[in-house]
């Protein structure tokens, strides 16, 4: 027989499927009993008929899937197969259960080899993900442990399965589709001597459940991003700038975006009006509007309903100057992330120092982190954020060359990669002229994705044109963050070697906060 030989499709079993049902259970199962009775099948399609599939060839039954819904609580911890038969050998199935249980899944002998198996499983976990489930639990035989139990004990044989010295048709398959051992199953099922009536509790875990919440309290799955790459012009006052500010936070709010990012120091026109037209007098002359800004930004991300990532401004405190970015969110609060990494530039001209903390934010549309320009260069801030949940990161930058903005580019899409999360930078174009230091930019505003099947084939999944002011939209989906930690081709996260390093924040003082 070869694939080409094959007509398959998917089925919910019916009744009358019954008689082949019994023949391929009696032909699989003759070491431990054979088919279910009739009336055992009959009810568990009664009782949840999405959850009984079969896989037919033509019209020949040739593979089956069992299964129904339990409470996790209670099967996630030890149990016997007994425990899920009442009466007349009818299966246990909890209408209001919160798992699904995996209780037989086979395939005809003649079949086998074609990766018919994963399709039942496969579509075991779409039925779970389309129930919101928690997860899919079973009770896995280990039929190859009667040749190995002289020599092995069960949880030594079942590290061998898992590091492949040794096959176990049952257990390496579904090792192979992302079931993880919980634990050790004694008398699971007496009657199997293969397995000396041991079995595995093995879950699979659907990382899209969401537990039962009011609809306002539901976060969105997919969130709009909106990016100002920012002309610098010079202006004759701060109301000229502000009403250039809302004049995009109304049109990125138009398009019903939920974040807006502007660019590190995008106000430094005003530094254009210092009477002090040296460096560091035209720097505290600009921080002398941060409050402004801020206070009017905020009020716009009510009024607009978007969250707005304010860029970067310069703020005094006790008489030190450091480089902030403000998070203005929808509900009227607040909260800041300051520059950590301080560039030679604005260290030497400016006198600016940096921050101690870093901060993951709590938003109505994921967990976000910011990042001021030179600070995405450092890669180890995009870990330790990742490990707080981080899902989307902020990089508002200024650069007057194009070897600068790679740096800043290459770098923020290697903090998508490598943290499984989306990146958006944004930054300005134009002149200055009347600006010491500041009288050319260079920015191609983007918004980066992990690379994966899920994402751009260049994990580019939206870029402007360089070097003109426009604004910037791109839709990201938070739930694909999920799958791709779960299940993408690499799975950085996950397999990250914790027993060899660690990313970890060290001055105790200057903590490594989380923003709630």
């Amino acid at each position: 027989m070869s694939l080409n030989d094959l007509h398959l499709s998917l089925i919910n079993l019916q009744p009358e499927h019954y008689p082949q049902v019994q023949k391929l259970m009696d032909l699989v199962y003759a070491d431990i009993g054979g088919a279910w009775p009739e009336k055992t099948i009959s009810q568990m399609i009664k009782d949840f008929p999405e959850g009984q599939l079969g896989l037919m060839d033509d019209d020949k039954l040739v593979g089956i899937a069992l299964s129904v819904r339990v409470d996790y609580l209670k099967f996630s911890n030890p149990h016997t197969y007994d425990d899920l038969i009442g009466p007349q050998s009818i299966i246990l199935n909890n209408d209001k259960g919160d798992a699904v249980y995996g209780l037989d899944m086979l395939i005809h002998p003649k079949y086998r080899g074609f990766r018919l198996g994963r399709r039942l499983y496969d579509a075991r976990k779409e039925l779970c993900r389309q129930y919101n489930l928690k997860a899919i639990l079973a009770g896995g035989r280990i039929t190859e442990y009667h040749k190995h139990s002289d020599t092995v004990s069960p949880s030594e044989y079942i590290n061998k399965v898992g590091r492949k010295e040794i096959y176990d048709p049952i257990l390496s398959f579904q090792l192979s589709n992302d079931f993880q051992v919980k634990r050790l199953l004694k008398q699971y099922l007496p009657e199997d001597e293969k397995s000396a009536g041991y079995a595995t509790l093995l879950e699979w875990n659907n990382i899209l459940y969401e537990p039962d919440a009011l609809v306002v309290d539901t976060r969105p799955t997919q969130v709009r991003l909106g990016v100002v790459q920012w002309q610098m012009r010079e202006v004759k006052s701060v109301e000229e700038l502000m009403q250039q500010v809302e004049f995009f936070v109304d049109a990125l709010s138009e398009y019903e975006s939920d974040f807006a990012l502007f660019p590190e120091f995008f106000n430094a026109p005003l530094m254009g009006l210092s009477p002090d037209k040296s460096r560091t007098g035209s720097i505290r002359f600009l921080a002398s509007f941060t409050e402004e800004f801020c206070t009017q930004m905020s009020g716009m991300a009510v009024s607009y309903n978007i969250n707005i990532i304010t860029g970067s401004m310069p703020l005094v405190e006790d008489e030190r100057l450091y480089n902030v970015s403000y998070l203005c969110r929808r509900d009227g609060t607040v909260e800041e992330q300051r520059k950590l990494h301080i560039t030679p530039h604005e260290k030497w001209d400016w006198v600016i120092e940096g921050g101690n903390q870093l901060k993951v934010f709590d938003t109505d549309a994921g967990k976000i982190g910011i990042l001021i320009c030179y600070d995405v260069e450092f890669p180890e801030l995009g870990r330790l954020l990742a490990e707080q949940g981080l899902e989307i990161l902020f990089v508002p930058f200024w650069v007057d060359t194009k070897n600068a903005y790679l740096r800043v580019r290459h770098c923020a899409q290697a903090r998508a990669i490598e943290n499984e999360c989306y990146v958006a930078i944004a930054g300005s174009v134009g002149n200055l002229p009347s600006v010491d230091s500041l009288d050319v930019q260079y920015a191609q505003s983007a918004v980066f994705t992990p690379s994966d099947f899920s994402f751009p084939h260049d994990a580019v999944l939206s870029e402007t044109t360089p070097n003109t002011e426009m604004l910037m939209f791109a839709n990201v989906n938070l739930e694909a963050l999920k799958i791709l930690k779960a299940e993408g081709a690499v799975t950085n996260s996950k397999d990250k070697r914790r027993d060899l390093y660690q990313t970890v924040w060290l001055n105790q003082d200057k903590p490594q906060d989380k923003a709630d």
